[in-house]
């Protein structure tokens, strides 16, 4: 019987060079390279031949009734045919150890991450169903153990050839023939279709691009945001993205609900492409995600259930048009998770913010003042907040001439509440020598509101020095007019007697 460190001498010879001993032997076929089974079968037979003949003549070589010459023969025969026997035999189990990949499932797991569940199986050529069919009972074949494959690293990558699971690289100690292993793969991109890496034996690699299937005894569509939570200003817009992706064996019609959203606020779903309003959405065969989006619209002032800087958790489900009637619950206003995951249904979790901000509106009744020298101009305006915050440090300030001056009674104001209104009064004055013409005065209010700044809209004043009247030359140039217009009176009451 051979030993084992021999059956190794063969093995890595055979590894090195399977052609030199496929020439080796009377009973070689040259076709048995293409059939290495029917191969096995044929050296199997020699084999078993050559040791019956090599038995008899070494009865008859110990009864001397054959030469040294011909039981040397015999047995020269006998190291053939099992070289060759082994040689076809290790051609047979190590024509292909294969790694192949069964099952690729993508789900959704409670926690909201997405995993994979591979399915891969041994299904190499050599394996002990063909000491079965052969009724081999060998040590060498036992010893090399035909049926298992050892340390399989497996990972997953995307396209661009970088690893987008969890663990990045799996083990699979022992892989049997006929028994199937699992290994479990967090995404860390969401992706329909990923490369599976298999390294295995003496460095060989597999790189097969796969379509994830779906875990067809869930029948739920995942909800995702990447804007899960947003700051709005009232009376304003906001959206939410929403992609969708289908865990379900069936085609079914799935339809969007909000739950837990005032209904001061508005809301409706669209699709991001086009705009289009949606109330349902449904999948295909060929495609498991989708995109949409939710817009909400804020009322203009706060109320008791939109309140100032307070957070609103609210739902968005995508269930099956079966279960909606479970929704119309009147009786039940405040959803939470668990009634949520108890109907297994898809959904996310929002969240927004109300924010406000105020405004500033400036009136005045009068934009031109006209006065004369050593005058000053005196004029109001009205400020009011007619934003959805409140207004603090409300400062007015004005570009004026070179040398004028100004009076307000109030330059600071400290706050102003939503819709409060204050009347500011403004005088101006100008300098004594200041020649007669027009004057333009700016005014600027700015202010705080939510730590944002607020500006108003410029207000441009403009004031006119007349030039002062002379009394006495206009009281003689109206008696001189008044004169003529008597003499001609008289002058032509005379000329009429004549």
């Amino acid at each position: 019987m051979r030993t084992f460190a021999t059956y190794l001498f063969l093995l890595t010879t055979f590894l090195l060079s399977d052609t030199i001993f496929g020439q080796i032997g009377p009973n070689f076929n040259q076709r048995d390279d293409t059939y290495p089974l029917l191969g096995l079968k044929r050296a199997k037979e020699a084999y078993e031949t050559a040791r019956g003949d090599f038995e008899r003549s070494k009865e008859l070589h110990d009864k001397h009734l054959i030469s040294s010459v011909e039981f040397e023969q015999a047995k020269n025969m006998l190291a053939n045919a099992e070289v060759n026997y082994h040689q076809s035999l290790l051609a047979v189990l190590f024509e292909k150890q294969y790694v192949s990949v069964s099952r690729a499932v993508k789900y959704h797991a409670p926690d909201g991450s997405r995993h994979v569940r591979l399915t891969v199986d041994n299904t190499s050529g050599g394996t002990a169903e063909f000491q079965k069919l052969l009724n081999i009972e060998d040590e060498l074949f036992k010893s090399l153990q035909p049926d298992i494959i050892n340390n399989v690293y497996i990972s997953l990558l995307n396209d661009d050839q970088t690893i987008i699971s969890q663990p990045y690289e799996a083990k699979v100690d022992v892989l049997r023939w006929g028994k199937p292993q699992k290994v479990d793969f967090r995404l860390l991109e969401d992706l329909d279709a990923v490369t599976v890496s298999i390294i295995y034996g003496n460095g060989t690699q597999r790189l097969m691009k796969i379509f994830l299937q779906k875990d067809a005894t869930v029948d739920k569509v995942a909800v995702s945001s990447e804007q899960f939570s947003q700051e709005i200003e009232l009376g304003k817009s906001a959206t939410f993205d929403l992609s969708l992706e289908l865990f379900s064996g069936a085609n079914k019609t799935y339809s969007f609900l909000v739950l837990n959203l005032p209904r001061q606020i508005g809301r409706f779903f669209k699709d991001p492409a086009g705009d289009a309003r949606l109330s349902s959405v449904k999948f295909t065969e060929s495609s498991h995600t989708k995109k949409a989006a939710l817009e909400i619209t804020l009322p203009d002032r706060p109320t008791n259930d939109v309140l100032m800087d307070i957070p609103i958790a609210f739902f968005v489900v995508v269930a099956p048009r079966d279960l909606l009637e479970k929704f119309n619950n009147p009786g039940q206003d405040n959803w939470n998770e668990e009634d949520l995951k108890k109907l297994e249904v898809g959904y996310v979790r929002l969240e927004m913010i109300p924010r406000g901000k105020g405004r500033l509106l400036v009136r005045t009744p009068q934009l031109y003042h006209a006065i004369n020298p050593g005058e000053s101009a005196r004029m109001y305006i009205e400020i009011m907040n007619e934003g959805s915050h409140r207004l603090d440090n409300i400062e007015i300030s004005a570009d004026l001439p070179f040398n004028w001056r100004k009076d307000l009674s109030d330059e600071v104001i400290s706050s102003l509440d939503i819709g409060e209104e204050i009347r500011v009064e403004l005088e101006f004055i100008p300098p004594s020598d200041v020649a007669v013409g027009k004057y333009d005065i700016r005014l600027k209010i700015s202010a705080v509101s939510n730590n944002q700044p607020v500006l108003s809209e410029d207000k441009n004043f403009t004031i006119e020095i007349q030039a002062s009247a002379n009394v006495f030359g206009t009281a003689l140039l109206t008696i001189l007019i008044v004169g003529l217009v008597a003499g001609i009176v008289v002058f032509g009451v005379r000329l009429s007697k004549k």
